[in-house]
């Protein structure tokens, strides 16, 4: 494959997963000599989503994501996301006959009921529709995968995540006040009613908790838990400097299909602790570095066990260049998928 291009509803100025997946995958492509183009948001005229004004969403026609697509010339299309931007180029994809592949990064139907209460059945038909149109559906865990299949979703590929062993890393100095007291429980991410926070907040833990991120919900948890100390949003080795600060990294969602957060906890030497549940199933399981536990109080004090030196060494077992490698294969496959529906008609 010589060339792609990414299709995303999630771009800058967002800070999440599906778009730091798709930077690390970009750039991991570019340098096997891989030309990526990306169409985002930052390309059209948009207007802010209710309730989340800092995700952007897309004002275009089918007809200007025929000319978009066709002008960056790509061998191979990929949608990210099933926003606004990602339903458009599927659907101008399908009436120029291209193939393309998606990935289910985000759990929307759970996430939407989470706000209104809107029938988990009515919103996976939809997104059902919008995968099983495609050539190829990526999906991060094998739990996803087979959460998918009983829901009638096909053509599911698996792709994993890497986490850059560079940039999160154990540091020996904390960033974090010298007065706040231990053990540290920290929570990093969005900060949304989807994350489940509050479970986290509600903890009866010794020492101190710590949130690191921004989202809609900040406003309001920053009121109601006056005692925890909230940094807002943290990049780069600055970011890899507040992971490392904390002595247990604690994972409340219920909703998230991975979880990279998981990963970069555990790539700055801090265990983990989370439910037992997708992600954190697919990641800590068995392997010593973390602890998942209905009772989410139980976790966090137990992982204060773990030894560091552990929780690096099974990060070191995810790599973005394995990740893009398996991101390349599987855009080979649904081509080949195409080729062969083709000669059967």
């Amino acid at each position: 494959m010589k060339s792609l291009l990414i299709v995303s509803d999630a771009w800058h100025p967002q800070i999440n997963g599906v778009v730091r997946s798709i930077e690390r995958t970009q750039g991991e492509m570019e340098r096997l000599g891989v030309r990526v183009e990306i169409l985002s948001p930052a390309d059209f005229r948009t207007v802010p989503c209710p309730t989340y004004p800092e995700i952007r969403l897309t004002l275009a026609t089918p007809a200007v994501l025929r000319r978009e697509i066709a002008a960056r010339d790509c061998g191979h299309l990929h949608i990210a996301t099933e926003g606004p931007l990602g339903l458009l180029a599927a659907r101008a994809a399908r009436q120029s006959g291209r193939i393309f592949t998606t990935s289910y990064h985000t759990r929307f139907p759970e996430y939407l009921s989470a706000r209104m209460p809107v029938p988990l059945d009515w919103s996976y038909s939809w997104l059902r529709r919008f995968h099983n149109a495609g050539h190829g559906c990526m999906v991060a865990t094998g739990t996803l995968e087979r959460a998918l299949g009983r829901r009638g979703f096909v053509n599911l590929m698996r792709w994993s995540r890497g986490v850059d062993h560079d940039l999160f890393r154990p540091f020996e100095s904390s960033v974090l006040p010298a007065d706040l007291p231990g053990p540290v429980f920290m929570y990093v991410g969005r900060v949304a009613v989807e994350k489940n926070i509050e479970a986290f907040l509600d903890l009866d833990l010794p020492g101190s908790k710590v949130v690191v991120g921004d989202g809609p919900q900040l406003g309001a948890l920053r009121a109601a838990y006056p005692d925890v100390l909230f940094t807002g949003a943290r990049v780069g080795e600055d970011l890899a400097r507040h992971y490392a600060s904390a002595d247990v990294v604690v994972f409340p969602s219920l909703t998230d299909t991975f979880g990279n957060v998981l990963l970069e906890a555990l790539a700055c030497g801090v265990p983990v602790a989370a439910y037992p549940v997708m992600g954190p199933v697919d990641i800590v399981a068995d392997t010593g570095a973390g602890v998942l536990h209905a009772d989410l109080g139980l976790a966090a004090r137990a992982a204060l066990q773990i030894p560091r030196a552990r929780c690096r060494e099974v990060a070191l077992g995810y790599t973005w260049e394995r990740s893009t490698r398996q991101f390349i294969d599987n855009c080979m496959a649904a081509n080949r998928l195409a080729a062969a529906a083709v000669r059967a008609a």
